[in-house]
């Protein structure tokens, strides 16, 4: 169990730094293609909440799948209304 904590730890703090080193006006499009990503990581939520016995680990892993749903949802909605912007008005 503290071999995943250690590992849930540190990849906050490499995704932290990955996410603050991207200038903002690549932000939106960068979103779109990290969708794909998001929705890996549902995927590995879902492995892990199901196949784990711990009571603790299928607590966060329900915690993960909830927050992966959330950016995935958030990241199309942001990127429908950047799409939105650049189309013709009629």
């Amino acid at each position: 169990m503290i071999d995943n904590l250690i590992i849930f730890v540190l990849s906050m703090f490499i995704g932290r730094e990955v996410i603050s080193k991207v200038p903002a006006t690549l932000h939106t499009p960068l979103m779109s293609g990290s969708n794909a990503i998001s929705g890996i990581t549902i995927v590995g939520a879902l492995v892990v909440a199901g196949m784990v016995g711990g009571e603790w680990a299928k607590w966060l892993g329900f915690a993960a799948v909830i927050f992966a749903t959330i950016n995935v949802v958030g990241g199309f909605l942001v990127t429908d209304r950047m799409l939105q912007m650049f189309k013709k008005k009629e």
